[in-house]
C-alpha cells in the first residue's frame, strides 16, 4: 500500500475505494435493466446500441459516485467559509487544526485499511490487464506489418466493386494472409481487410463476396473504435462480471449486425451460412481484430437459416429474470448506502471547537490565518506593569472543562524565540520559498509523511525539474535522488522528466543497465529501457542474439522476449532450416508453433520447405501423420501445396 498512498491522498483512496464498492450493485442493476429493454428488442442493431449505451453508462457510474462523495466532503468546508465561523482564539503558542485534521477511532482505522486494499488490489487488476492490452496491440501492430502480400487482380477487383456498393470511401487496404486462418479487418484510422488463404481457394466466388462485405460492414460502421472503447472499460472495471457478460453481448450483436449487412449485399443467406460453416473450425483470431469467426458460429448460422429458437417463448421469463435481478440489485443498493452513510456519520465534518483557555491580562496578539482554514495564534506580550505578578500562559482547565486531544498530523506549535527578530522556519514556510503554494491539507500531509524537504524541492529544480506534490512524492517514495537524476541523465544523454525517472526508478533501470546496453548499440529512450526491463531483456541476451547475427531493435528484441525466442531456439531453427532468419520470421515461427522438431519432422517426410512454407503448413495443420495417410492412398508426387488443398477439401477426413 505505500505506492498508491504516497501517491494519492488517504481521503481521496478512501472515496475510490467506496466507488469501487458501490459499482457493484450499480453494474449489477444496469445488467438487470439490459437484460430487460435486449428481452424487448427484436432487431440487431438495436440491441446493439442498447448493449454499447449500457456499457458507456456503466464507465460513468464510478466516476459519477466519486464526484458525489468527492463534494459531500467539501460542502462542510465551504458552509464554514460562508458564514465565516472561525474557532476562537487562545492565548498560547498552539496551532488549533481546520477541519479537515479529526481523530479518528480504530473502527475506522480499519475501515481505511480495508479500503486501500481493495484500491491496491484494483489498481494491480488493471495493470496487467493494461499490460496484456499492449501486447495485443504490439501483436496486431506486427501481424499488419508483415501481411503485406498482395491479392490477384480478380480478387482485388471483387474487393474494389463491395466497398462501391456498400458507399465505403475511406481508404482501404487488401491483402493475403498467412499468419491467419479467418478473415480479419486490423487498423483503425488506416483499416486492412487481411483474406487467409484458406478463405480465397477454399470458398466459391459468391460465399467470398458474402465474406468480403461482412469485413466491410465492420469498417462502414466504425466497430473497431467501439471494440477499443469495450476493452478500456473492461480493463478498468475487471472485476464486475456484468462488465463482462455486457462486452460479449456487444461483441455477438455486432457480428449479427454484420452479418444482415453481407447478407442484404450477396442476397442469399443459405449461401452465407455455408461460408460461415466452412469457417467454423478455424482458428479465433486476435481479441482485437474484426475477425468473422469472433463470434460463436452456431447461433450465427441458425439465426441466418431462421432456426434459431423462438424468442417469444423466451420473452416472458427473460423479462421476469431481469426484473427480479434489477430489484434485487436496486435492494443491496439501498443497503449499500445506508452502510456508506453510517460510515460517514462516525466521522464528523469538523474539529470540535477548542475550550477557550485563561490568559493574561495583557490583550492577545490578533489571530494569524493560515490557508487550510488553521488559527496559528502568537505568543502573548509580557504585562507591562513590573510589579504585577507575571501570568501563567495557559490556565489549568477546571473539571468541567473538556480537554483538547490534538488530532493526528497536527500544527508544530510554534515556541517562543529568544531572539523574536530571527524565528525559526515553519515546513509550510520553508515549502512556499522553493515556489510550492496554495497546498492542500492531503498535499501538505503527504509531503511530510514521505520526508519531501524543501532542500530536496530545490535540488529537484535546480535540475530542471518541474514537478507537482504528487511527482515529488512518488519520486521520493521511489528513492529518487538528485544523483540518481544525474546519474540517469549522464548515462541516456536526455533531460529525463519526473514521470521517466519514476517509471525506471521502479523498473530497476539503473545507470550501468543503460551503460551496458548502449555499449551494445542499442538506442534507447526511457520507454524502450522500461520495456526491456519489464520483459526482462538483459545485457547478456541482447550480447547473445547479436553473437548470432540477429540486428535486431528495442521493438524486435521485446517481442521476442514476450514470445519465448531464446538464443537455442534461433541455433537449433538454423540448423533445421539451413537459413540465416531474421528476428520478424524467427517470433513468426514461435507464434504459430513451428518448433525445430516439427521442421525435422517435415525433413524426414521428404519434404525441403523454407521457413514461409514450414509456417504455412502449420497453420494449416499439416502434420506427419496426415503426410502418412495421403500417401497410404497412392498419392504421389506431393507438394505443400497439395497437401494444403487435400486438408482443405476434407477428402480424407472420415465420413460420418
Amino acid at each position: 500500500m505505500t505506492l498508491l498512498t504516497g501517491w494519492i491522498s488517504p481521503s481521496a483512496l478512501r472515496m475510490l475505494g467506496l466507488a469501487l464498492l458501490h459499482f457493484v450493485w450499480q453494474g449489477a442493476a444496469l445488467a438487470a435493466l439490459a437484460y430487460v429493454v435486449l428481452a424487448l428488442c427484436r432487431k440487431a442493431s438495436t440491441r446493439y446500441a442498447v448493449a454499447v449505451v449500457t456499457l458507456a453508462v456503466m464507465l460513468v457510474s464510478p466516476v459519477a459516485t466519486l464526484l458525489i462523495f468527492r463534494a459531500q466532503v467539501a460542502s462542510p468546508a465551504s458552509s464554514l467559509s460562508s458564514r465565516g465561523e472561525v474557532p476562537p482564539p487562545v492565548a498560547s503558542a498552539v496551532a488549533v487544526l481546520p477541519f479537515k485534521a479529526t481523530s479518528h477511532s480504530p473502527s475506522q482505522l480499519q475501515f481505511s485499511g480495508y479500503y486501500l486494499l481493495l484500491v491496491e488490489a484494483w489498481f494491480a487488476g488493471v495493470v496487467l490487464l493494461s499490460i496484456r492490452s499492449i501486447g495485443g496491440f504490439v501483436l496486431l501492430q506486427r501481424i499488419r506489418r508483415r501481411e503485406s502480400a498482395g491479392l490477384s487482380d480478380s480478387v482485388l477487383e471483387i474487393c474494389l466493386e463491395l466497398q462501391d456498393r456498400m458507399g465505403i470511401s475511406r481508404m482501404v487496404r487488401y491483402c493475403q494472409s498467412l499468419q491467419l486462418e479467418a478473415p480479419v479487418v486490423l487498423g483503425w484510422l488506416r483499416p486492412v481487410v487481411l483474406l487467409p488463404i484458406s478463405a480465397i481457394t477454399g470458398l466459391s466466388q459468391a460465399q467470398l463476396e458474402a465474406v468480403i462485405a461482412h469485413e466491410l460492414a465492420h469498417i462502414r460502421r466504425y466497430d473497431a473504435f467501439v471494440n477499443l472503447f469495450q476493452v478500456a472499460v473492461e480493463t478498468l472495471l475487471f472485476y464486475h462480471p456484468a462488465v463482462w457478460w455486457i462486452g460479449k453481448r456487444i461483441r455477438a450483436e455486432r457480428e449479427h449486425c454484420c452479418d444482415d449487412a453481407a447478407v442484404a449485399i450477396c442476397g442469399s443467406a443459405v449461401t452465407y451460412a455455408r461460408a460461415l460453416a466452412r469457417l467454423a473450425e478455424m482458428k479465433p483470431s486476435p481479441q482485437l481484430a474484426m475477425a468473422l469467426n469472433g463470434s460463436p458460429l452456431v447461433d450465427r448460422v441458425a439465426r441466418l437459416l431462421g432456426s434459431a429458437r423462438d424468442a417469444r417463448a423466451l420473452r416472458a421469463a427473460n423479462l421476469s429474470a431481469g426484473v427480479f435481478c434489477l430489484s434485487v440489485a436496486l435492494l443491496a443498493g439501498t443497503a449499500s448506502v445506508s452502510t456508506a452513510h453510517k460510515l460517514h456519520a462516525q466521522t464528523p465534518p469538523s474539529a470540535p471547537a477548542a475550550p477557550a483557555l485563561a490568559s493574561a491580562p495583557s490583550r492577545p496578539a490578533p489571530p494569524a490565518m493560515t490557508r487550510d482554514g488553521a488559527i496559528l495564534v502568537r505568543p502573548t506580550e509580557p504585562a507591562t506593569d513590573p510589579a504585577a505578578p507575571a501570568a501563567p500562559a495557559i490556565a489549568m482547565a477546571s473539571p468541567a472543562t473538556p480537554v483538547v486531544t490534538p488530532a493526528p498530523y497536527a500544527q508544530p506549535a510554534l515556541a517562543p524565540q529568544a531572539n523574536p527578530q530571527q524565528p525559526k522556519q515553519s515546513y509550510i514556510d520553508s515549502l512556499k520559498d522553493v515556489g510550492l503554494t496554495d497546498l492542500t491539507v492531503d498535499e501538505l500531509i503527504s509531503l511530510k509523511i514521505q520526508g519531501v524537504t524543501a532542500d530536496y524541492v530545490r535540488s529537484m529544480k535546480e535540475l530542471g525539474i518541474k514537478s507537482d506534490p504528487d511527482e515529488l512524492v512518488g519520486m521520493k517514495i521511489q528513492g529518487v535522488t538528485p544523483e540518481y537524476v544525474k546519474e540517469m541523465r549522464a548515462a541516456t544523454g536526455q533531460n529525463l522528466d519526473a514521470d521517466s525517472l519514476i517509471g525506471m526508478k521502479i523498473q530497476g533501470v539503473s545507470p550501468d543497465y543503460v551503460k551496458q546496453m548502449h555499449d551494445l548499440g542499442l538506442k534507447t529512450d526511457a520507454d524502450d529501457l522500461v520495456g526491456m526491463k519489464i520483459q526482462g531483456v538483459t545485457p547478456q541476451y541482447v550480447k547473445e542474439m547479436r553473437d548470432l547475427g540477429l540486428k535486431a531493435d528495442t521493438d524486435d528484441l521485446i517481442a521476442m522476449k514476450i514470445q519465448g525466442v531464446t538464443p537455442d531456439y534461433v541455433k537449433q531453427t538454423r540448423a533445421a532450416t539451413g537459413e540465416n532468419l531474421d528476428s520478424d520470421t524467427l517470433i513468426s515461427m514461435k507464434i504459430q508453433g513451428v518448433t525445430p522438431a516439427y521442421l525435422k519432422e517435415l525433413k524426414d517426410a521428404g519434404f525441403k520447405v523454407d521457413t514461409e512454407e514450414a509456417i504455412a503448413a502449420k497453420i494449416q495443420g499439416i502434420t506427419p501423420e496426415f503426410i502418412a495417410t495421403a500417401r497410404k492412398h497412392g498419392f504421389k508426387d506431393l507438394t505443400l501445396d497439395k497437401l494444403i488443398a487435400l486438408k482443405q477439401s476434407g477428402v480424407l477426413e472420415p465420413e460420418n
